[in-house]
């Protein structure tokens, strides 16, 4: 019997709703998990066009068909880490596609346990390049 694959990234119905409605209106997208500054730590939802993945950016993997990214550095403090895109009512970040929607973006997360993470070593996870 296998064992079920161990997500690294997951997304709430909701937020499948609305990644649904966005890819709908803007094709492609892809979702970078934001390190803080002016966004707070808020998914930052793009046109795939628009935004260039670093060789130092790791894909945790994909929601809805949607890739989503971290960088590197923050991937190393949150690799223990389910992280769980999920919508609240609010505005999104500024130059992210959902603002406007009366809607945003916003990771939650929980903590994996050993067993998870030892399945987790055991497995890859990729860098963009």
């Amino acid at each position: 019997m296998s064992e079920q694959a161990i997500e690294q990234v997951t997304a709430t119905p909701a937020a499948l709703r609305l990644i649904a409605r966005l890819q709908a209106k803007h094709g492609d997208i892809l979702f970078h998990q934001s390190g803080g500054c002016c966004d707070g730590s808020s998914p930052m939802c793009y046109p795939q066009g628009d935004f260039i993945v670093s060789d130092h950016d790791v894909k945790l993997g994909e929601v809805g068909g949607v890739p989503v990214y971290i960088s590197g550095s923050q991937f190393a403090l949150w690799r223990h880490t389910q992280l769980i895109i999920d919508v609240v009512p609010g505005r999104g970040g500024m130059f992210s596609l959902e603002n406007g929607t009366e809607q945003r973006f916003l990771t939650r997360s929980r903590a994996f346990s050993g067993e998870e993470m030892c399945r987790l070593d055991g497995g890859t996870i990729s860098s963009a390049g």
